[in-house]
Parts: C-alpha cells; sequence; structure tokens
C-alpha cells in the first residue's frame, strides 16, 4: 500500500539506524507520531523540549548513531533550539523533524507560525523545508546522511498537512555511510617534518579530532619524545594509559598542562579547535593538522598548516620524521603535571566540609569502571575534567562548545537509554538542576536509572566567580535551593541529602546501589574556587579589588572565608 509521508518519514529514519525520538506530542506533530508508534523507533515523552535536544545530543555523541526529536509547530519547535545548538556544536549526529503549520497557513501570520529555517541555519549542517509528497524520502535520506557524515544536527522542516498526503512516486533513496582516508600530500608534509626533525622542545596539543587516533597519537609522541597535551573535548581519548600525557591547558586545566604548551619549541596541534589564544605559546612554531582547511589558523596564527585526519596524518609523519633520543623536555613536563596533580587533588582543608574536588574525587573511586558522566557547565564541569579518571572505558561529556546551564542530566537522559546496562552518572549544578527541573518526572515516568549528585553551593558558583574575578561584588547569583533530595522522594525517586565529610562514601554508595533513578544533594563548600593553571596579575589585582568592595560592604566574612578555603597553606 502506498504510504503517506509521516510513515515515509519513519521508515527512512528508522533504516538509518534511529533507535529513538524525543519530543511532547501534540498539534501538527501528530500523524507524526502515530506513525512512530507503529514503528521500532521508541518515542521518549520529555516534560521539556530542551530536555529532547539535549538528550537526544547525548545519545548520539556517545553512540555516534543518529538520534532524533520532534516538535510541534511554533513554540515546540522553537523550546528545542538551546539543546540542538549543544548537540550540533558537540558533533553529535541528530535529525530534528520540525512541524509547521498547514501549507496554505503559511506566510499570512496564521497562529503559532514561526519562520524556523533562519533560526536553525545558524547551527545544523542540513535544514530544508518539504513541499511535496515526493520529496519525503529523498530529503528525509539526505537529513540523516549528512547529520551522520558531517556530525551535526539536520533539520527537516515538515508542514503539518503534508503528513498524511502520499506521493505519486516514491524512489528508494536511504542513507548511506562511509569510511575514508585523509592525509595531506607528499609535498605540504616537507615544512613540517623539516621542523619537527630539529629536535627540542616539541609538545603535541591532541583535540576531539583525535577520537579515533590514540594509538597514532601514542606512537608520534613516542618517537618524537613529545609530551601530550589534552583539550578538554579529548580528555576520552587521550589521557587513560597515555604514559605522555600531561592534562589540559586552559583555564579549566592545571599547570603542567598550560607550561607544556606555553614553553614549548614546536607545537603539534592534532585536530585541535582550541579557543582561548591566551593560552597558545608566544614564540613557537606552530603545525596545525586538522581535517577542515577551514579551521587551519582559525583560532591562532599558525606557521605550517596540514589538511589531513588525525590519524591518517599521524601515520604519515611516523614513516618520516627521525626519531628524537632526548627525553629531558618529556621528563620536566611528565614531573610537573604529576605535581599539578597532586596539589588540586589535595587542595581542601580538615573542615568537616565537603569541598566539590573531594565530592568528585569519591565519585571517580566508587562510580563502575564503565561508568559514563556529564556535568553541568560551571565548576561541576572543571570537577569532571580534572578528576574523573576515564580509564579506557568511562566516557565524559559536557557543554563544552555552547556552554550552557542546565545540560548534565538531560544529556545523560539520552545516553543511559542507549547505555541501559550501563551507569551514568550526571554530576549536576544546583543551578542547572533548577532550571530543567521538571523531567525528573520523565525520569520516574519512564524508569530511566540514571544517578544524579548535586554539588549544591546555593549558588551560580561560575558566575560568581567570574564577577569577582573582574573585581566585582557578586550579586543576583544566590539561590535558595529545596532539599533535592526530599524534593527527589517527593515525585518517586530515591532521594537524599548530605552535608559532612564523613557521610559522604556511605550516601555516594547508596546512590550507585539503587536499581532505579536517584538523586544525591550534596552540600559543597560554597567558597570553593576554580583556581586556573596559571593567575594572572590583572586577576589578582581585581579579585583583591573585590575584596576592597565586600570589606566597604559588611561582608568581611565572606572574605575571610575565601582566603581561609584557596589561600591558606593546606
Amino acid at each position: 500500500m502506498n504510504q503517506n509521508v509521516a510513515d515515509i518519514i519513519v521508515e527512512t529514519l528508522q533504516d538509518a539506524g534511529a533507535k529513538r525520538c524525543y519530543g511532547v506530542v501534540g498539534d501538527t506533530l501528530n500523524h507524526f507520531t502515530d506513525s512512530l508508534r507503529q514503528s521500532q523507533i521508541q518515542w521518549v515523552p520529555v516534560r521539556h523540549e530542551e530536555v529532547g535536544g539535549f538528550a537526544a545530543g547525548g545519545e548520539a555523541y556517545m553512540t555516534g548513531e543518529l538520534a532524533l526529536c520532534a516538535g510541534s509547530c511554533g513554540p515546540g519547535s522553537l523550546h528545542f533550539v538551546n539543546g540542538l545548538f549543544d548537540a550540533h556544536r558537540n558533533g553529535a549526529p541528530v535529525v530534528f523533524i520540525a512541524s509547521q503549520v498547514p501549507i496554505g497557513e503559511s506566510g499570512v501570520g496564521f497562529p503559532q507560525e514561526v519562520d524556523q529555517s533562519p533560526i536553525f541555519k545558524q547551527y545544523s549542517v542540513f535544514c530544508e523545508t518539504l513541499v511535496s509528497p515526493e520529496q519525503a524520502r529523498r530529503m528525509t535520506a539526505i537529513a540523516a546522511q549528512t547529520a551522520l557524515t558531517k556530525r551535526g544536527v539536520a533539520v527537516l522542516i515538515v508542514p503539518g498537512d503534508l503528513f498524511t498526503q502520499r506521493p505519486s512516486q516514491d524512489l528508494p533513496y536511504r542513507a548511506h555511510r562511509f569510511d575514508y582516508a585523509l592525509r595531506p600530500s607528499a609535498e605540504s608534509f616537507v615544512p613540517a617534518v623539516k621542523q619537527l626533525n630539529r629536535g627540542g622542545k616539541i609538545s603535541i596539543f591532541a583535540g576531539s579530532g583525535c577520537e579515533h587516533a590514540r594509538e597514532q597519537v601514542l606512537a608520534l609522541a613516542e618517537k618524537l619524545k613529545a609530551p601530550v597535551a589534552w583539550s578538554s573535548r579529548a580528555k576520552d581519548f587521550i589521557e587513560h594509559d597515555n604514559p605522555y600525557q600531561v592534562g589540559m591547558t586552559g583555564i579549566f586545566g592545571l599547570e603542567g598542562g598550560y607550561e607544556t604548551v606555553a614553553e614549548c619549541d614546536t607545537l603539534l596541534l592534532l585536530g585541535c579547535n582550541f579557543a582561548w589564544t591566551q593560552f597558545y605559546p608566544d614564540k613557537a612554531t606552530i603545525i596545525q593538522v586538522d581535517h577542515d582547511p577551514a579551521q587551519i589558523g582559525r583560532r591562532h596564527p599558525v606557521d605550517i598548516g596540514l589538511v589531513g585526519s588525525a590519524r591518517d596524518t599521524c601515520e604519515a609523519l611516523l614513516e618520516v620524521v627521525e626519531e628524537q633520543t632526548s627525553t629531558r623536555w618529556l621528563d620536566k613536563c611528565l614531573k610537573h603535571h604529576r605535581k599539578s596533580l597532586e596539589k588540586s587533588a589535595h587542595n581542601t582543608r580538615d573542615d568537616g566540609l565537603i569541598h566539590p574536588q573531594e565530592l568528585t574525587l569519591a565519585v571517580d573511586r566508587l562510580a563502575a569502571q564503565d561508568a559514563i558522566f556529564t556535568a553541568d557547565t560551571g565548576s561541576a564541569m572543571v570537577w569532571m575534567l580534572r578528576h574523573i579518571q576515564t580509564h579506557g572505558r568511562r566516557r565524559t561529556l559536557a557543554s563544552l562548545q555552547h556552554g550552557t546551564m542546565a545540560n548534565a542530566y538531560p544529556q545523560a537522559i539520552g545516553i543511559q537509554l542507549a547505555h541501559p546496562q550501563r551507569q551514568v552518572v550526571a554530576m549536576c549544578g544546583d543551578g542547572g538542576l533548577a532550571m530543567l527541573l521538571g523531567d525528573l518526572l520523565t525520569l520516574v515516568q519512564e524508569q530511566i536509572p540514571l544517578k544524579l549528585v548535586i554539588y549544591n553551593n546555593s549558588s551560580l558558583g561560575f558566575v560568581e566567580l567570574e564577577q569577582k574575578v573582574e573585581g566585582l561584588l557578586d550579586a543576583y547569583t544566590g539561590l535558595t535551593n529545596p532539599d533535592f533530595g526530599r524534593l527527589a522522594e517527593a515525585i518517586g525517586m530515591w532521594g537524599k541529602r548530605v552535608e559532612r565529610e564523613d557521610e559522604l562514601d556511605t550516601a555516594l554508595g547508596e546512590l550507585f546501589a539503587q536499581p532505579g533513578p536517584a538523586l544525591l544533594d550534596v552540600k559543597v563548600n560554597p567558597m570553593e574556587l576554580v583556581m586556573p593553571p596559571k593567575v594572572e596579575a590583572g586577576q589578582v589585582a581585581s579579585t583583591a579589588l573585590y575584596s576592597g568592595k565586600a570589606v566597604l560592604a559588611g561582608r568581611m566574612d565572606e572574605v575571610v572565608s575565601l582566603v581561609k578555603s584557596n589561600f591558606l597553606k593546606r
């Protein structure tokens, strides 16, 4: 029997590998969700569409497979914007079906009509409107194939009345997948090889483009005797079992990674799109490798550019570069990294308070060896990146490109559904959790066994830090929170609150032992600062200015607590 457009779209997406679709039913979407009901694709009903965008992005990022979300016309689709922008910037292959008002009502100000195309074109790899039933299979296949091959969000806008129409012709279009090599030409290698063969202090800075190049990166590091720093998005692929790793640089990093990048003679950037120009070296020769020519020299001036994948380019370099013999630079960087790790991990006081890094170290110690972690933007993300060890089996995800609040547990919803047998831990800020609190009900309704750890400092802590570093009095950052543990219990989850360090391990053990969704509300030291690897003189001056303003405003007790928590010798 001739299928209608809704059936064709669903069938094409199912054939492309999609297993779940997130959204809120209703209105122009009804015929699409009815087709989903009769397919093998699971509909996941969320309470807020933004959560659906995050969840689809989390699933697609972790699996590398297609995930879906779908929205009704106007406000329904608009609610997805933030979650989908985050998914796109994370490189997650997602197809979004954005239903629209009927074709005959388009352009005349019909209720709920929104011109979705210019909104989603900003951050998508494909954004087109279906205008005839004959296009349905072809356009859906193109959307799925583009999302998978370009790693991003593809948007298909479908007028609601088109879902029920049947094409006069339906050709067998489908999404294709590809595996290919991409390496620079022999001629383009010459200046890079010549520079690397000079030896000296060579450092590698690995980015997310090294996802499938771990073996090749480590082999090149061995041949060059080069320490390997990594961007935060490369943590899962580069950190574990790496005898050359020295951690991150940038505002989230530690001194070891910072000095490895800042003080080298030659910096080899591998699949790295690191944005913070102040953390690049001042005098080093910079060689950048990227599969996208448009990325070469985009973040910082470079001396030599090579267009190729990190994996294939490293393999080619291994064939032609000379083996270095001196390990002096490598040994120095490794030693500094060990010291900076020890300093960060033990930067606490025996005061009975739960310091956020102590909480993170406890989570790291007690969580499963193949656990998957997400973290809210802000201090929770920094503690995860610094202190959760990946071990080669664990994975991590944060909103590192989009930098949005409230991403952790929504992303973890999709990840947990895609990996039902693995432990998934969402490390949530209290502000982030509260922003999208309603979808805790989704965890209960769908019985998603997600584990939430709340870093409860009763403030928008990272914003507060930004204000202090700029010499401002912290303002409007305070949060009046409920007991999140009791709130979780009230809606049908396991919940508990912990306030003292000596209660922490037992409480985390209980959390991880729960068979269903569970939440642990942890009261952490509100005065703990996230210290960057290098403190600039201007930051010291601005923080001193904040302290002076706080004293004049009658907030001397806060200044004392800040100094005790962060600057007194432990």
